[in-house]
């Protein structure tokens, strides 16, 4: 059983991925933030329902894809309003709003399986089992969309 003190333990060995990897779903701080949130706060409460402690990380990073997919569909914004949100977040260099275009090519689960592979540090089979895909699935996935930002990228 995973006690508070435990909980809180765990959470901060990945709380800096899972807020990258909101944000790189979510396209805002806010957002992230609010997701980043309402996901710990669910883990925090089924926490009794995790039957491994070493499953934490791929665990609580379901619920924070759940949790990120809820509030996408739920959130109809045009793409004035997209680029509008962008304007007002901090970009750093050309290069890396280059990459942040080429992301947002990507198809939803494109974005998920990118994500989670550089920022979460999940392999193929992890995110596999997460998103019930056959690991060379997700690989393949994988590799078409790294090849779609490239091209974008090489323009």
């Amino acid at each position: 059983m995973i006690d508070a003190r435990k909980f809180t333990e765990l959470y901060q060995t990945v709380y800096r991925d899972l807020y990258r990897f909101a944000l790189c779903m979510m396209h805002h701080t806010q957002d992230a933030e609010d997701a980043v949130s309402e996901a710990v706060l669910s883990a925090y409460e089924n926490v009794h329902k995790l039957r491994k402690e070493e499953a934490f990380r791929s665990w609580i990073f379901q619920i924070l894809t759940n949790v990120c997919r809820k509030k996408l569909k739920a959130a109809e914004r045009t793409e004035a309003e997209l680029k509008e949100e962008h304007a007002t977040t901090e970009l750093g260099d050309g290069m890396r709003e280059d990459v942040r275009r080429a992301f947002f090519v990507l198809t939803e689960e494109e974005q998920f399986i990118v994500a989670l592979s550089v920022f979460g540090g999940y392999n193929s089979k992890e995110i596999g089992e997460m998103h019930h895909l056959n690991a060379n699935t997700v690989r393949s996935k994988r590799k078409r969309a790294l090849e779609k930002m490239s091209l974008i990228l090489e323009k």
